[in-house]
């Protein structure tokens, strides 16, 4: 096994690039990618994952797209579903406010609801969503029922914590890769946070979808879902008070995420800049609504979108000077995943696997359920053979197999 399919297209790309008489700089430009991005195709480190991309190199190079097409990748994943996964689903199919809204329930005990609606996030913020999957099950029934049955003075507070749960649903979904789950509880989010009649816990629900959309690779939706929030918080946030700033700079984070996957390089580097100064005047991480937000979380995200645009020498330095210790679990393993896809771009591969093997440590179920991961691990085993044995090691527990040339493999983001 492998990366010659990698290769030869690369190979192709940059043959007919120079036929044509292009510079790697002046083809960049004619396709709207990076002068890295180009490198990196070129030399076989980065794949094409699009076929609207690839469409659009062989429409530039004036090559038939069959010239560049082939049967792609040699490795997939045949890992069992994420754990948690399809129960989460289920849950979010029952009629629980149907049955809540035909039944019969008792006054709602609000310090043991928002006991849970708590540990649910705590659950969420150290990737145990096995253990989340079983709280949720019971808590979201409890909490619909909750709503119905609470006295006017207590609703708000029930509709903000049935919000609040449903949240923690959609960020565990997401990670699991189950976007089109995510959405529905997001959007249940945001629909209770209204009743809650709390704009900024809307705000924190639109925060959500955004990274719903970037998981479904809708980036356009998350750049407008992002920016719209974040247009909406502009007068609370430069009032100062500190819930909204945190949430506007974390919508501002995703609008960076959003425009480096779109290859707007200008735009989410200046989208950094603004979230790097909202964080100073905040001057300490916060965990408003959940969002970690903070001069950390924006380190973490500028390696993020160095790893996006190809700049994978922005991302290890930037990872070399952080210490994200203090951030959660779930945090500290994504970052790790974002350093070992940089390490992956500059083929050092052992420093790539040590990372992913960091990550699992941190949050074993994430690692172990994200298509991401999974898919980095594929690539990592094209462009090492034989591979090593931690890179078998780590491929067998995440269910990564070497497959036959000419089968082609799936990708997920």
């Amino acid at each position: 096994m492998n990366n010659e399919y990698q290769r030869a297209l690369g190979r192709k790309i940059a043959f007919h690039r120079r036929s044509r008489g292009l510079s790697q700089r002046e083809f960049a430009r004619l396709i709207d990618r990076s002068e890295a991005w180009v490198s990196q195709v070129e030399r076989g480190v980065r794949r094409i994952d699009r076929m609207s991309v690839l469409e659009h190199v062989a429409e530039v190079l004036e090559v038939p797209l069959g010239e560049l097409a082939a049967e792609a990748p040699l490795v997939a994943s045949a890992s069992e579903e994420a754990p948690g996964a399809s129960r989460l689903r289920l849950l979010l199919s029952g009629a629980h406010s149907l049955r809540a809204v035909l039944g019969e329930h008792p006054q709602p005990d609000l310090k043991e609801l928002r006991a849970q609606v708590d540990t649910a996030w705590q659950f969420t913020h150290e990737g145990r969503y096995v253990d989340l999957t079983d709280l949720l099950e019971s808590l979201i029934p409890d909490l619909e029922a909750a709503v119905r049955a609470a006295t006017p003075t207590q609703r708000s507070e029930m509709f903000r914590l049935l919000a609040v749960a449903y949240q923690a649903c959609s960020a565990a979904l997401s990670k699991l890769g189950e976007p089109e789950a995510a959405w529905i509880a997001t959007d249940r989010a945001i629909v209770a946070a209204e009743r809650a009649d709390d704009p900024l816990l809307m705000a924190a629900g639109e925060f959500r979808l955004s990274i719903v959309f970037q998981g479904a690779r809708y980036f356009e939706q998350a750049e407008e879902t992002s920016r719209t929030a974040a247009e909406a918080l502009d007068r609370l946030a430069a009032e100062g008070r500190p819930e909204a700033l945190s949430l506007w700079g974390a919508l501002t984070l995703q609008r960076a995420v959003a425009a480096a996957r779109l290859n707007r390089a200008d735009d989410a580097y200046s989208h950094l800049a603004r979230a790097r100064e909202a964080a100073e005047r905040l001057g300490e991480s916060r965990n408003d609504y959940n969002t970690e937000f903070g001069p950390t979380n924006v380190a973490l995200h500028e390696i993020a979108v160095g790893v996006e645009l190809g700049d994978a020498g922005v991302a290890l330095r930037t990872a070399a000077t952080v210490d994200a210790s203090q951030l959660s679990a779930e945090r500290q393993a994504r970052m790790l995943v974002d350093v070992a896809r940089a390490h992956t771009q500059r083929r050092q591969i052992d420093q790539a696997v040590t990372a992913i093997e960091g990550a699992e440590a941190v949050t074993p179920e994430q690692v172990q359920g994200h298509p991401l991961v999974r898919q980095l691990v594929s690539d990592l085993l094209t462009m090492q053979d034989p591979p090593s044995l931690p890179l078998q090691g780590l491929a067998r527990r995440l269910g990564v197999l070497p497959m036959r040339t000419g089968t082609r493999s799936t990708r997920q983001d």
